[in-house]
C-alpha cells in the first residue's frame, strides 16, 4: 500500500498534498476507483476539477519523480521546457510567440501525452497542449477561463482533435473533452497548458497528434535525462 510522505520528513514535498491526495495514498491500487468517461464528463461539466485524482501508486511515483526532477533541473518548468518542449529557458514564452492569438500558429504550441495522467480507465488517453501564449482567465472567478478563452479553446479542440476523428467515428464529438485547471489547481503554473481527454482513439492517431509512443510509468525516474541546466543570464 502506498504511504503518504510524513509531514515530519526532512525532505520537503515537491507540491502540496491535498486531503484528497492523502486519502488516495491510504488506498491500494486495487481499491482505487478509476475515472470513467461519464464520471469525467460530470467533473468537467460541473467544473469540479479538484476531484480529479491519480492512482495511488502513480501519485506516489509522481511525488518521487517531482522531487528528483527539482533536484536536477531546479523546477518542473525547467524540465518541461528543456526535455519535453525544447523551448529556451529564462525567456518568457509569451515573448517568443509567432502570433499573439492562441492556437493560430503551430509554432506557439506543442501537443504531448501527459507524463503523469489522472487515474482514468484504459480506453481514455490524457493529452496536454503546452502553449507559449497566455490564455486570459477570470481571476475574480478562481482563475477559470473567460468566455472568449473558452471559445478559442473549443475551436482549437474541434479542428485539431474532433475533425481528425470525424472520418473514423460517427460520434467523434463525443470522444473528445477538454479542461483547463483553475490557477489554484495547476501544478505547473508558469507554462500555459490545456488538458485534452480522448476516448477509444487508436494509438496511431495519438502518435500522429503527439509524435510520441505510449510509455509505461512504472519507474519514478522515467523521463529524467540529467541535462545541464544553464544559469540565468545576468
Amino acid at each position: 500500500m502506498p504511504t503518504a510522505p510524513a509531514d515530519t520528513d526532512h525532505t520537503p514535498l515537491p507540491f502540496h498534498l491535498t486531503p484528497l491526495d492523502r486519502e488516495i495514498l491510504s488506498q491500494t491500487d486495487e481499491e482505487f476507483i478509476y475515472h470513467d468517461w461519464d464520471n469525467l464528463k460530470d467533473i468537467i461539466a460541473t467544473n469540479s476539477l479538484h476531484l480529479l485524482k491519480r492512482k495511488p501508486s502513480d501519485l506516489l511515483n509522481y511525488i518521487a519523480w517531482s522531487t528528483d526532477i527539482k533536484s536536477i533541473y531546479g523546477t518542473i518548468t525547467n524540465y518541461i521546457c528543456l526535455e519535453r518542449l525544447q523551448w529556451p529557458l529564462h525567456i518568457d514564452p509569451v515573448t517568443q510567440c509567432a502570433n499573439p492569438t492562441p492556437f493560430v500558429d503551430p509554432r506557439d504550441y506543442k501537443i504531448l501525452r501527459n507524463d503523469w495522467p489522472y487515474g482514468v480507465t484504459p480506453d481514455i488517453t490524457h493529452i496536454v497542449v503546452w502553449m507559449k501564449n497566455q490564455i486570459p482567465v477570470d481571476e475574480q472567478n478562481g482563475g477559470d477561463v473567460t468566455p472568449e478563452s473558452r471559445r478559442l479553446i473549443d475551436e482549437f479542440v474541434h479542428r485539431t482533435f474532433v475533425k481528425r476523428l470525424t472520418g473514423e467515428f460517427a460520434d467523434a464529438k463525443e470522444r473528445v473533452m477538454w479542461f483547463k485547471n483553475w490557477t489554484a489547481l495547476q501544478s505547473v503554473r508558469s507554462l500555459e497548458h490545456v488538458h485534452v481527454l480522448v476516448r477509444g482513439v487508436p494509438d496511431e492517431i495519438i502518435v500522429e497528434w503527439t509524435g510520441e509512443p505510449a510509455r509505461k510509468l512504472s519507474d519514478p525516474t522515467v523521463g529524467i535525462k540529467k541535462t545541464m541546466v544553464p544559469a540565468p543570464r545576468p
